[in-house]
């Protein structure tokens, strides 16, 4: 703080001053030497956040008087964040984590419910007649979410999506900083996109390529998926949710497909789901933890690999059409009970109350090799002329005796930079190694490439992403002692792949970077 009020005073003695205009607060050092005016833009019970002459200051309200009609009371401060955004998000995933860290920090809660797109939860300590925070919450799309960040209206956004680069251009615009950074983004739970159909539907899978065509509305009838001979009704969340849209950039915009015209939408995933059951002659694309009772199809390709929507395969982001959720927030400080609520967010207690949510949490699991057999017979169908059986019998001798730990990693589509995901996944094992989870531990980041190009070629890259993954978790892993636990790097190249490459997302799905522990 001494720092930050020489920086203050520097600024103030090349500064003129000069007649000013009618402003909320003055903040003045106790010693009387240092003087700001501004009008206020919050407080967090510590800190004030003032918009002054010289831009928008934080000053620790412990070294200041304040005064002036905005001052707030010092005594009957009443912490509050306003959340805004995913529907999914807001109706059961964030009220379970602040029931969880109410719980865990002895609070009482109450929940109070203003119309169907507003609620709050008032979180009390010792005073049952006045709360100790209020989590607001404004329960619409990932889109208005983000409008609301940008018009200062929310301090966090709730989204089924990546902040787009328009979205991230003027965030840094208003000073809310880069939005895509760690301290900026955090991917909360996993989730995914599943195509689901009626129970009584008989098809039981679907290609990637075929389900983009359905959805852009090319195949239009059952009985070209090997069903009836009836029409094929389409149903979406709503436009400008994050799923919808995630829909839209992950399945149709990579082969430039657009949805039709005549998509049924539904304000809720839930009532997606529902509305599938009913009807046999319905597709839809649900949330994992809210299909309901429709019927997931399997995701296929024509080399006869395939992938269900299960809780292990989003986890590894093995699964093609994962969908993260995330929670984006500004650069500006946090009240002090709002901090503490995103400290446990990463808690091994909140991954167990995601779980049980019904949503996918991110706690490391570790798969034994007795688990990898479909994999394996997948690498054995792929062998050939391009990956010999000697690089098949390398894999199974170096990996035998470990096992795979459910943390992935993938790369941003032509970047070297790790996707949303994964960077979440570096941060969490670099703190796992700091607190010691590996001690005593070896750990082999093993690289896999797509088929697409020369073996020997594909092989290189792969090591090279390998090693990119490895200097990033040590790199955050600032203070790990790397004589506690042993880390390696390999690569198998195209040896273990986990869908078919005749799509760009099936070669996405093999391009990846994994952690193997014994």
């Amino acid at each position: 703080m001494n720092l930050f009020r020489a920086a203050v005073l520097a600024a103030l003695s090349f500064v003129p001053a000069g007649p000013s205009a009618a402003q909320d607060i003055t903040l003045t050092s106790h010693d009387g030497k240092v003087e700001i005016t501004g009008t206020l833009l919050g407080f967090d019970g510590e800190f004030y956040r003032v918009e002054t002459r010289y831009g928008e200051l934080t000053v620790d309200g412990s070294g200041v008087t304040c005064d002036g009609p905005a001052c707030p009371s010092m005594t009957d401060y009443i912490a509050e964040l306003t959340l805004s955004g995913s529907s999914t998000m807001a109706e059961v995933l964030l009220p379970a984590l602040i029931e969880g860290f109410a719980l865990r920090n002895r609070y009482q809660t109450r929940r109070e419910t203003e119309d169907e797109t507003r609620f709050s939860y008032l979180l009390f300590q010792n005073d049952p007649a006045r709360p100790h925070a209020v989590f607001s919450f404004r329960v619409t799309t990932t889109d208005e979410g983000f409008a609301d960040l940008l018009a200062d209206e929310a301090d966090l956004v709730m989204a089924l999506r990546e902040i787009r680069p328009e979205e991230r251009r003027r965030a840094l615009e208003l000073g809310l900083g880069d939005m895509t950074d760690n301290n900026r983004s955090r991917v909360l739970a996993l989730d995914a996109m599943v195509p689901v159909v009626a129970p009584v539907n008989p098809v039981q899978s679907i290609s990637m390529p075929m389900l983009a065509r359905v959805f852009a509305g090319e195949i239009d009838n059952w009985a070209d998926l090997g069903g009836p001979d009836a029409p094929i009704a389409l149903h979406l969340p709503t436009a400008g949710s994050g799923l919808a849209q995630a829909v839209e950039d992950r399945l149709l915009t990579p082969v430039r497909k657009t949805l039709p015209d005549d998509v049924i939408r539904h304000t809720r995933s839930s009532l997606l789901s529902r509305a599938v059951t009913i009807d046999p002659f319905a597709i839809g694309i649900a949330s994992f933890a809210e299909t309901g009772t429709a019927r997931p199809l399997t995701l296929t390709g024509e080399c006869g690999f395939s992938l269900a929507a299960t809780r292990r395969n989003i986890k590894t982001e093995d699964y093609p059409l994962n969908s993260p959720m995330f929670l984006y927030m500004p650069a500006r400080r946090l009240p002090k009970v709002a901090r503490e609520f995103m400290a446990y967010m990463r808690s091994p207690a909140a991954q167990i109350v995601i779980r049980r949510a019904g949503f996918v949490d991110q706690a490391p699991e570790l798969i034994p090799v007795a688990g990898q057999g479909n994999r394996l017979a997948n690498a054995i169908a792929a062998a050939g002329a391009e990956v010999p059986l000697t690089e098949l019998q390398r894999l199974v001798s170096t990996l035998s005796g470990m096992q795979r730990l459910s943390l992935s990693f993938r790369f941003e589509t032509g970047s070297s930079r790790p996707d949303a995901q994964s960077r979440t996944n570096i941060a969490q094992l670099a703190q796992a190694l700091e607190s010691g989870a590996y001690d005593t531990r070896q750990l082999l980041f093993v690289g896999f490439s797509d088929g697409d190009g020369a073996a020997e070629g594909n092989a290189r890259i792969a090591l090279k992403r390998a090693e990119a993954v490895r200097d990033a978790v040590l790199q955050a892993a600032e203070t790990l002692d790397l004589a506690r636990v042993g880390i390696s790097v390999d690569a198998f190249g195209e040896a273990l792949p986990m869908a078919c490459d005749d799509s760009d997302w099936g070669r996405q799905v093999n391009r990846r970077v994994e952690v193997w522990v014994r």
